[in-house]
């Protein structure tokens, strides 16, 4: 009877061993122990979560993969992610400190133009969204987002901009060959801090340098703006999309004329750092306005194209006042 009973102790303590060993095996411990989420920058009074990173992440690389662009490695996309959620965190903060908010009929309006503008109902909207993996829910609160910093862009920098009858004198004269042009156009921006010191200045040129060397060599400009321009363009392959003439950003006002369709251009200086340019289509509308008209789409060209330079300048000086602390 011990004997069976000693027997018995022993079975029951192999049997214990090997369920500690099983619960303690590595792949029952991936299987039962989650990842805790952790900060990964701190913005202001705010912070960034790795999973917020992660979701965002993921759904660049699927925009980088459907407009056919091959996603930078994952570091560099990561930092290219999370450096555009900083900016967008501190834009959303200083929005709330201005008590800006979007109403939900001016949500609908907007998540609706946008599926018009995709050939879509709302409901084949939904399933295509839905399709990606997302909801429509997390969707309209991103494009809520957007109208939010828009708001804040338009009050903060356009109180920045004017534009005299001089200027608009100015423009006219110097339109000739340009007048009725479009361009659509890419750029690559290597960014300078507020009163670089030339140690900086030269790190950025030798940089600009670099990348359009690799340019020269056959690299693909789309993938290469992902993983190294500092323009909020970056996870859109650097495109800013068609502008026209009078809309073209000052620094490449004289560069994008010349440029054949394909090429890019030398490095350009700005107060925002140093650019390259690629001139990705060009059209003539053979349209052109006269008298007062003529003046008024004057007028709205130069007040976009300094309200694109001075947006630049804008960004960079908040985030040059706001505390953040990466801890990626």
């Amino acid at each position: 009877m011990r004997s069976r009973q000693h027997s018995l102790r022993l079975a029951m303590a192999s049997w214990l061993v090997l369920a500690i060993g099983l619960l303690l095996s590595p792949s029952v411990l991936a299987q039962s122990i989650q990842p805790l989420d952790r900060i990964v920058a701190v913005v202001n009074q705010g912070a960034i979560m790795a999973s917020e990173l992660e979701q965002r992440v993921e759904q660049a690389r699927s925009q980088l993969t459907g407009r056919g662009i091959d996603s930078p490695p994952d570091q560099a996309l990561r930092r290219q992610v999370l450096e555009q959620m900083i900016n967008e965190e501190i834009q959303l903060q200083m929005a709330r400190s201005a008590n800006l908010s979007v109403d939900d009929t001016e949500l609908n309006r907007a998540v609706r133009s946008i599926a018009e503008s995709n050939n879509m109902t709302l409901d084949q909207f939904a399933d295509a969204v839905e399709a990606d993996g997302l909801t429509l829910a997390s969707v309209r609160e991103e494009v809520r987002r957007e109208l939010i910093m828009r708001e804040l862009q338009q009050r903060q920098v356009g109180s920045r901009v004017n534009v005299s009858e001089r200027e608009v004198d100015r423009y006219l004269d110097q339109q000739g060959a340009s007048e009725g042009a479009r361009y659509r156009l890419a750029h690559i921006l290597v960014a300078l801090p507020q009163s670089p010191t030339s140690d900086q200045v030269n790190e950025a040129q030798q940089k600009i340098q670099r990348l359009l060397g690799e340019l020269q060599d056959g690299a693909d400009f789309a993938q290469l703006a992902a993983a190294e321009s500092d323009g909020g363009q970056a996870l859109d392959g650097g495109e800013i999309g068609w502008r026209e003439a009078g809309e073209v950003p000052s620094v490449f006002a004289d560069a994008v004329p010349q440029l054949e369709v394909g090429d890019v251009s030398q490095p350009l200086r700005s107060p925002s750092g140093f650019h390259i340019v690629k001139l990705l289509d060009r059209e003539q509308s053979g349209q052109s306005a006269s008298g007062q008209d003529q003046r008024d789409q004057a007028r709205q060209a130069l007040f976009q194209r300094k309200a694109n330079d001075e947006l630049d300048i804008w960004l960079q000086e908040i985030r040059a006042d706001a505390f953040v602390e990466v801890r990626l």
